[in-house]
């Protein structure tokens, strides 16, 4: 059985996504965004709308009234500091940013279920639908796990997707266990002493110690044998000094970016990065100071779910593909698998539709349906729609 989505309904869904790519914001700042979805949901009758979750987040509760399990579906609020260069008439008004990752489509998928929900409540337990901030920083999830509106949820199952380029169009994508990667953004400063470039002998540049760290860095994620699984060790920057041709400098800067399919290989990789910036440190007589950004979780599909999504998709019709390795890229929705049952999952975008995050990307409308079709065959599973 696939569920009544009325071309009213999707309509709706397309309409609110065009509404949401205008007007998009960037992480943290997504308080308009947030508005548009309450004024949406408003009219799909939910039974409660939880407000300021995490920052901006909301949440729409359909609960049955009795006794079940809390299903929560999440989609992302935030879009990217990124120019758009498409010129339909749905594109960005706001200068610099726009939604290049999808996150409307998603929102809009959310929106579209709500409608389906709104005439085919569940009999028993809840379905909530999350709409999360900060997700391209990696904060928002943990910032709404951690906050106490959200302890009123309780979810016992959790569930998204993520719009993929380079699938075919609708095709559903799986994967048991690591789906996407853990990883995170490592700052290394580092401070000696300057002097006059006419006598370096006097100072103590960290020029050694940054050429060092680069290549003896990228060594540690090439020790295959080190690891359980895939790592990498990128070096995304490095600056050195000012540009002042009489001074020798006396500080420096590197940043990595690390990766890993595995959360105990991350931290593996993390405490090998640190070991070897503290060795040069000491090496080189130049003291330093590490700190991190965008840290994401791994995210990791449960087993016990997995008929669930594989049944969705026979009753959905939908076309599906289990991938043989986790995606190199992050998604902070590790935090949520990470401590409730759930998974994340793909929708192929079309093998030639332009890449997430380039300036020429745009949420295809016609994957939609199949995004409603499986949330609302999990659902059905879960709690039993009427």
């Amino acid at each position: 059985m696939t569920p009544v989505i009325t071309e009213e309904c999707l309509g709706k869904a397309i309409q609110l996504r065009k509404s949401l790519h205008r007007y998009p914001e960037l992480s943290g700042q997504e308080k308009q965004t947030a508005t548009r979805i309450i004024k949406f949901l408003s009219g799909q009758q939910p039974d409660k709308i939880i407000e300021n979750i995490g920052g901006h987040g909301l949440a729409a509760v359909y609960d049955s009234g009795n006794e079940g399990p809390a299903l929560l579906f999440r989609a992302d609020l935030d879009a990217l500091p990124i120019e758009e260069v498409n010129d339909f008439t749905h594109r960005s008004q706001h200068h610099g940013v726009s939604h290049k990752c999808g996150h409307d489509g998603h929102m809009a998928v959310l929106g579209g279920l709500a409608s389906v929900l709104r005439e085919q409540r569940p009999k028993k337990g809840r379905v909530i639908l999350l709409f999360q901030p900060e997700e391209e920083n990696g904060q928002g999830a943990s910032k709404v796990i951690q906050d106490k509106k959200f302890a009123a949820i309780k979810p016992d199952y959790v569930f998204a997707f993520h719009n993929l380029p380079g699938f075919k169009k609708k095709q559903v994508v799986l994967r048991e266990g690591p789906f996407a990667s853990a990883s995170k953004g490592m700052v290394i400063q580092m401070e000696g002493k300057s002097s006059h470039a006419a006598h370096p002998e006097e100072g103590n540049s960290p020029v050694r110690m940054l050429t060092s760290l680069i290549d003896d860095l990228t060594e540690i994620s090439a020790n295959k044998k080190a690891f359980d699984d895939f790592t990498l060790l990128t070096i995304i920057h490095a600056k050195l000094g000012e540009v002042a041709f009489g001074t020798n400098p006396g500080k420096a800067l590197l940043m990595a970016t690390l990766r890993t399919y595995l959360d105990k290989d991350m931290d593996q990789l993390t405490e090998k990065a640190e070991k070897c910036v503290k060795d040069l440190s000491n090496k080189y007589d130049i003291s330093y100071r590490i700190s991190y950004t965008e840290v994401f979780p791994a995210t990791v599909n449960h087993s016990e779910v997995s008929e669930i999504l594989s049944e969705a998709v026979r009753e959905s019709g939908a076309n599906a593909i289990t991938v043989p390795e986790p995606f190199r890229w992050s998604e902070d929705f590790g935090h949520f698998t990470g401590t409730y049952k759930g998974a994340l999952f793909g929708i192929g975008s079309g093998k030639d539709h332009p890449n997430l995050h380039n300036h020429d990307y745009d949420f295809p409308d016609d994957i939609i349906a199949t995004g409603i079709g499986m949330f609302y065959h999990i659902a059905d599973q879960i709690v039993k729609l009427q």
